[in-house]
């Protein structure tokens, strides 16, 4: 279900521009999709806290105008955060079905593909989460349901949970990925993988944009870290650990323009390359950044078992797994 229609067996993804809450406007937004979709693009991911429910509102406008078949591409969106009220939030049976009607429509549409708990919830008892999530699916709200930021042991029990009461287990889950966040997806997560099916659909693959280099000689005035309410950004790169992994980083784009690729590219196809990752989320403002990205499809089949190497010994954080990385 989340295979491309490009010739890399992994599918890429781009969040509608207003995700962080960003309002780049209607024509932008729509240009953006249209250039994803016509090249290969087939899964769109979304939830009912961006922007306080407009970006649905604006991602299901764009695809109802277009008349895109609705078999031809996967709508995945999250819930937990609905509204000011506490019955508007969390992971209860009222807030699941009624958080995902209110999404279904403001997308205007029937189902989505893929529904999300965006978060663990500690006040709702997992089987309650677990037949909420089944109940969405016989109803025919949702195909799947899936998991963002759990660990894998709270994943392991709602798969526990639906096997116990014959109820839907989740499918996958959504987890930050790049050169500097590695345990989970590759420890912890390959091995739900294997024994279960879980499959690993990751996001932040540039960390904010630090990874594409801008950073690395200070913060330009243009950049999401100069931004008001992203101060945690800019304390971030101005940090000591932040100045040591730009270190990092223009190694790493030295090595990205050796091979002819941007260092957004090369950090791209690093995260497809990993066991169990099913799709990568990426997140883009205009079509040029969005061309620009998926050409990581390209820089896939240039990351030898050599080079994978190499960069290890750069970001010098490799956890220590039982499996093998594909290349």
């Amino acid at each position: 279900v989340l295979q491309a229609r490009t010739t890399c067996q992994l599918s890429i993804l781009t969040v509608h521009p207003l995700l962080y809450g960003f309002l780049c406007g209607f024509q932008v937004a729509e240009s953006v999709l249209t250039v994803a979709y016509e090249n290969g693009v087939n899964l769109f991911d979304t939830a009912e806290i961006y922007a306080s429910g407009r970006a649905e509102t604006v991602l299901g406008s764009i695809i109802k105008k277009k008349g895109w078949r609705r078999s031809s591409f996967v709508i995945t969106t999250k819930i937990y955060w609905g509204g000011q009220a506490e019955t508007e939030r969390g992971l209860s049976r009222k807030h699941i079905i009624e958080g995902l009607r209110g999404s279904l429509s403001r997308l205007q549409m029937d189902y989505v593909d893929i529904v999300f708990a965006n978060r663990t919830d500690i006040n709702t008892p997992m089987e309650e989460v677990v037949r909420a999530m089944t109940f969405v699916i016989n109803q025919g709200l949702a195909m799947y349901w899936g998991t963002s930021r759990w660990s894998a042991m709270e994943i392991m029990e709602a798969y526990s949970v639906a096997r116990q009461f014959n109820l839907v287990p989740p499918v996958c889950e959504q987890a930050e990925y790049h050169y500097f966040q590695r345990d989970k997806v590759e420890v912890q997560l390959p091995e739900l993988y294997h024994k279960i099916g879980v499959g690993v659909m990751t996001w932040s693959p540039l960390a904010c944009g630090l990874i594409t280099g801008k950073y690395c000689d200070g913060v330009p005035d243009t950049s999401r870290a100069a931004l008001k309410g992203y101060e945690w950004l800019k304390e971030k790169v101005q940090s000591d650990e932040g100045r040591r992994q730009m270190m990092k980083i223009k190694e790493i784009t030295t090595l990205a323009e050796r091979l002819g690729c941007t260092a957004a590219q090369l950090a791209i196809a690093w995260c497809m390359r990993s066991e169990g990752v099913s799709c990568v989320l990426i997140g883009v403002s205009s079509t040029e950044q969005l061309l620009e990205n998926l050409e990581a499809i390209k820089v896939l089949s240039l990351l030898t078992p050599e080079l994978v190497v190499q960069l290890d010994s750069v970001l010098g954080n490799m956890p220590h797994s039982k499996k093998e990385t594909r290349h």
